[in-house]
């Protein structure tokens, strides 16, 4: 009874003060342990980095506005809001080109206008704009800074700059360059839609189909996990997810498709494996021997400690070299030549060859 009467006293007290209106005077504590545990959390965080099983693409959406203050691509949030599924960090960014002082009142009702699309678009995470004095300087300086502490992006999302042709904007493609350079320089992933206004609305429903990944250069499995995450939104949970990869004629594809089915089952990721079998000179700069070929020689060059021109000779040295080496193997075997066309895994002749 004691017990009833407490709380009955204690409504009764919260009505009244309610009922008069009185001014709380010791905040929000709430707020406050939120804050609190806010801070606690990205001071943990920032210790050590994240755990292979943990990673997830934290993305940085960088928007372009029009003369308005208007987004240009609004599906760009859509395809966001679809690959994060509400989920993971996500920061919105954009780039007004003036001096903060004149471009203030512009800067709010542009941050207010990417604010209202996010809620339009289900898209959860944050809003941060940049006025500076190029658009160039304003999106290095999102990709540098954007985040906080531990809660960092880890992945750029852009659109393809579709008037990079035009003679009346010859700074849209320098632009796209350079932020490419600089993404990779900060070790975070890059994403660039293209034809993005194409792109489904949240609204939308696949009833089937499919989501090709062409697996060329083996960049770790990136391009396995954003189809992966795809399917988990309802608009693209209904489609089949079709995994490409590149061999040459003389390969072993077979057992290269049943290895990437094993690699695909470890990973729980649900895709059908094709193996398309072309000629040299069609994949010899996208294949993977080629790529790690790439990156050790730079590592070496960089340990040697050469100067940029030694480089660049040692470099064509190494190419001369390779060349030389694959001409002289070439005319040694008098191999007949390979017909000019591509194959596919399951023709019956390459199974008669295993």
């Amino acid at each position: 009874y004691y017990a009833l009467s407490a709380m009955l006293i204690a409504g009764c007290i919260y009505k009244y003060i309610e009922y008069r209106g009185a001014e709380k005077e010791w905040g929000d504590g709430i707020r406050g342990l939120s804050l609190n545990a806010a801070r606690y959390a990205l001071l943990r965080v920032e210790h050590g980095p994240p755990h292979t099983k943990n990673w997830r693409p934290q993305v940085l959406v960088m928007l372009n506005l029009d003369a308005e203050q208007a987004v240009k691509h609004p599906r760009l949030l859509s395809f966001t809001s679809q690959l994060k599924a509400g989920k993971g960090l996500t920061i919105v960014g954009s780039v007004l080109e003036g001096t903060y002082l004149d471009k203030h009142m512009e800067a709010q009702r542009a941050e207010e206008n990417i604010r209202s699309l996010m809620s339009t678009e289900k898209t959860k995470g944050f809003c941060q704009l940049v006025v500076s004095s190029s658009l160039r300087d304003g999106m290095s300086h999102l990709i540098q800074s954007a985040g906080l502490g531990g809660l960092k992006h880890n992945t750029v999302l852009m659109a393809w700059p579709a008037s990079w042709k035009q003679e009346d904007n010859p700074f849209s493609w320098k632009n796209f360059v350079d932020t490419v350079r600089d993404t990779t320089a900060a070790h975070q992933a890059l994403l660039v839609a293209k034809n993005v206004d194409s792109f489904p609305q949240n609204q939308e429903r696949f009833g089937g189909g499919h989501i090709d990944v062409w697996w060329i250069v083996h960049d770790g499995g990136m391009l396995m996990l954003l189809p992966f995450l795809l399917r988990q939104h309802k608009v693209w949970r209904k489609c089949r997810m079709r995994i490409f990869t590149v061999a040459q004629v003389d390969d072993n594809s077979i057992q290269m498709k049943k290895d990437l089915q094993v690699f695909l089952y470890h990973l729980r990721i649900s895709a059908e494996v094709e193996v398309v079998e072309m000629v040299e000179n069609d994949i010899s700069a996208f294949t993977y021997e080629r790529t790690l070929m790439m990156e050790q020689r730079s590592q070496m060059l960089k340990q040697m400690q050469l100067s940029k021109n030694e480089q660049e000779r040692e470099a064509q040295l190494i190419h001369d070299r390779n060349t030389a080496s694959h001409t002289a193997a070439a005319a040694r075997t008098q191999a007949p030549p390979t017909p000019d066309k591509v194959q596919m895994t399951w023709t019956r002749e390459k199974l008669i060859a295993e």
